[in-house]
């Protein structure tokens, strides 16, 4: 999987396509630290998830994406993460320029193929059922594939084809938001509460059988689901839940750096040390020094 961004102004490839604001697929292979803080968006992003685990803050809210999931970020939204951090996988997304109209609603513009009652209809959709997360959602992944390889492939008719393709996204990310309530995510709830009871006691040298015999599976099963939804083998999503506790806690002054450790699964500081700069680039002391003089 080839890694781009692609911004309208300073990519000649979408030179024809003032509506595409930013396109782009990331690889990330570490947690980067100070990598997506939170911005106000300028126009309708769609984040598709590849693979990995993402915990997101729209509208202050907090949102977590696992492969196949759907973040989805109306204009003007306030979106990133805690801290910038940017957790390992890769997603791809698209940033596309709403027209608003004097009432305050929002439609495609001129480029559209939509009827103007379809373009209303889908734009009152995205007012009104604006739902940040839609689950386990891979037509949206294989559109933004079709997007990307007609954006490069440049075969006669792309232009068209391409703004096709961003209406068929559109009218499926409004189908589907008339279908889901966030409530009744696909995602399994076991795993949820799994996340949750990991968390209440990251201090516990949790096994692979630990957690399998907690949502009720054998440990081949289990660690297939794992990988399926994550992307990682259940060892490393543990650790990856560590990490992101540790980061939350390193923010806090009055625990130290070997407290942190400890009551977050690690062996000793050094070990916690070793996987945390193996994981972000830092050392947590480094990070916390960082954290305290960026406040």
């Amino acid at each position: 999987m080839n890694q781009f961004v692609l911004q309208h102004g300073k990519s000649a490839e979408l030179l024809l396509f003032p509506h595409i604001q930013e396109l782009g697929i990331k690889k990330n292979g570490s947690i980067q630290l100070n990598a997506f803080f939170t911005t106000l968006t300028e126009g309708l992003r769609i984040y598709y998830i590849i693979e990995g685990r993402f915990e997101w803050r729209i509208n202050h809210q907090s949102y977590i994406y696992y492969p196949g999931d759907v973040a989805l970020i109306l204009p003007g939204t306030p979106f990133g993460s805690d801290n910038g951090v940017l957790e390992i996988g890769s997603y791809t997304w698209i940033q596309l320029a709403l027209h608003r109209l004097d009432n305050g609603h929002i439609q495609p513009g001129k480029w559209s193929g939509l009827s103007e009652s379809e373009a209303a209809a889908i734009g009152k959709t995205l007012l009104l059922n604006s739902l940040p997360v839609l689950s386990r959602f891979s037509e949206v992944g294989k559109i933004l594939k079709c997007i990307h390889a007609e954006l490069f492939g440049n075969e006669v008719g792309y232009q068209a084809s391409i703004n096709h393709q961003l209406d068929e996204l559109l009218i499926q990310v409004a189908r589907k938001m008339t279908k889901q309530s966030h409530a009744n995510r696909d995602f399994p709830k076991t795993f949820m509460h799994l996340e949750e009871v990991l968390r209440q006691d990251l201090a516990h040298q949790w096994t692979v059988e630990e957690m399998a015999a907690l949502v009720g599976m054998g440990t081949t099963l289990f660690t297939e689901k794992v990988k399926s939804y994550s992307g990682f083998s259940p060892i490393n999503y543990l650790i990856n839940i560590r990490i992101s506790e540790a980061i939350k806690l390193l923010k806090r002054p009055d625990i130290t750096v070997t407290d942190i450790a400890l009551d977050t699964g690690f062996y000793s500081s050094q070990h916690f040390s070793t996987t945390f700069k193996k994981l972000t680039g830092y050392r947590p002391s480094e990070f916390r020094k960082n954290h305290l003089r960026n406040k």
